[in-house]
């Protein structure tokens, strides 16, 4: 069996993948390493799970390693593009160890929190940016880095990016790297303009795929529920919901999302939301949460799902089955990740049975409906082992968050919202350590307000960040009272959670 050490990486690199239990190669890593470490230009096509990250993480250290340039400020040696937020942390946990290994820097930008840490970091010198394209390039823009020493450039998931509108984006940055660098590009597809990129920055690549992109891993289990009506649908996603492993449940919309992560923790099943409207605080805070296994329950958007790289994650619900194949593959390949096996569920409506078929033939999944009513022995089956019944926190009292100038209630008038005093750092209502949960309406919660800063955005790139309602720590409200020539509002939780479910004590 071929081991990490047979490619010649540096024996440092070696030694921490060993640390960390890393001792056999992919085969997406095993098809790219000979050719990426000589500095070629690489194409590489594999599923979500397949090992991507290391496969470009490894080459990517070494050479900068072995290269004779040395770290400056503001002129980093290599650069990652991705398309989300959760998706550069992910790989920045994945690269970051065996970067330092090395001696090298890596850092991570992108939108949605204050460009003040990754301008310090760039400032210091950093040999690795991880970046999303909107970020970055406001930072270029501004002239607080340049990419002219750019020894090896990085797409992930470019078919990604090009799906949400990067590509023009791309294309300017890609044109302010070295056109002799090395280039690596890896995709599940090639469609969407992906194509376009491998010819203009690619210099006769080297292409490997190791699997077929269109179809699911061999070791994923389909299955498609069958359910009456909308009722039967809602108790059998709680039934779901229910077990003790990780579980997935994904949603066409945010408020959607929002509202099933509440609606499940209020019934004892303690869940987290992530979607666009979330602030940054709040989805790492969400992520770590599931991650760690704090929370067993995680119910997300399609904007989400490329960044959701948690492993042992044994059940994806597609609750709102999605609109087309590739998002049903990038869905279900949460789980059944390195390997690993996983369970994949549809939950169909009527009406949505021609829809499910088509998405079903074009991901080639062989699953038929089943007929399903809340309780069946299929359901069960697919639960396993059912989690204890987590109480929710109690709701503080509306009379009594009055008092603390915290939150106003919806039934409050609008000369008691004027006059919140305080200068911040109020308690959110109904927010505790590890049980605390958000004020559901009709129980004196507050009513969340919109966000301004770049909700619907996968990196969230408002610059005038306004409260939502959630499980966050409060950091906004203060410039409405400067401008108002008064004490500053009391501060709610930026971009938090709206789920019923908090891991973090407020400050």
């Amino acid at each position: 069996m071929t081991s990490f050490a047979d490619f010649g990486l540096p024996t440092p690199v070696v030694r921490e993948l060993s640390r960390q239990g890393i001792d056999s190669p992919f085969p997406i890593q095993t098809a790219t390493l000979p050719d990426s470490l000589k500095g070629r230009d690489v194409l590489g096509r594999g599923r979500t799970g397949s090992g991507k990250t290391l496969a470009f993480s490894l080459p990517t250290v070494s050479r900068l390693s072995w290269a004779k340039s040395s770290r400056q400020p503001r002129r980093p040696r290599a650069l990652v593009l991705c398309p989300t937020r959760e998706l550069a942390n992910q790989i920045n946990a994945t690269m970051e160890p065996v970067a330092k290994a090395l001696g090298l820097v890596t850092t991570t930008i992108f939108g949605g929190v204050a460009q003040s840490r990754q301008v310090a970091a760039l400032d210091k010198g950093v040999d690795i940016v991880i970046a999303c394209p909107g970020r970055l390039e406001d930072l270029l823009n501004q002239r607080l880095l340049t990419l002219d020493a750019i020894e090896i450039t990085v797409l992930d998931e470019a078919d990604h990016m090009a799906d949400l509108g990067f590509l023009p984006g791309v294309k300017r940055i890609m044109d302010k790297t070295p056109k002799q660098g090395q280039r690596m590009l890896f995709s599940a597809t090639l469609d969407n303009g992906v194509d376009q990129l491998v010819k203009r920055y690619l210099s006769n690549p080297v292409r490997h795929s190791v699997d077929d992109a269109a179809a699911a891993p061999p070791q994923m289990t389909h299955h498609i529920l069958a359910v009456r009506d909308a009722d039967a649908k809602k108790q059998i996603v709680h039934e779901l919901a229910s077990g003790t492993g990780r579980r997935v449940l994904f949603m066409r919309t945010k408020h959607q999302a929002k509202k099933l992560a509440k609606q499940l923790t209020a019934s004892g099943v303690p869940a987290v939301d992530l979607h666009g409207n979330l602030g940054q605080g709040a989805r790492e805070r969400n992520l770590e949460a599931f991650s760690s296994g704090a929370v067993k329950v995680l119910v997300a958007t399609d904007i989400a799902a490329r960044g959701i790289h948690v492993d042992d994650v044994e059940l994806v619900v597609h609750v709102d089955p999605p609109a087309e194949h590739k998002a049903y593959l990038h869905r279900s390949g949460r789980t059944a990740r390195a390997g690993s096996e996983g369970v994949v569920v549809t939950v169909m409506l009527p009406e949505q049975r021609g829809d499910v078929r088509d998405l079903t033939r074009k991901a080639k999944i062989t699953a038929q409906p089943k007929p399903v009513a809340p309780g069946d022995a299929t359901i069960k089956g697919l639960v396993g082992e059912v989690a204890e019944y987590v109480r929710p926190a109690d709701i503080t009292p509306p009379q009594t968050q009055a008092k603390r100038g915290t939150t106003s209630t919806n039934g409050g008038s609008r000369a008691s919202r004027r006059n919140r005093g305080g200068q911040g750092g109020g308690r959110p209502a109904a927010q505790g350590a590890g049980q605390g949960t958000t004020a559901q309406r009709g129980q004196g919660g507050q009513r969340p307000a919109q966000r301004a800063s770049g909700a619907g955005r996968p990196e969230g790139g408002g610059r005038e960040a306004r409260a939502t309602s959630g499980a966050g720590n409060g950091s906004t409200g203060q410039s409405a009272g400067r401008r108002r020539g008064g004490r500053g509002r009391a501060q709610r939780p930026a971009g938090g959670s709206s789920t019923v479910y908090s891991t973090s004590s407020p400050r």
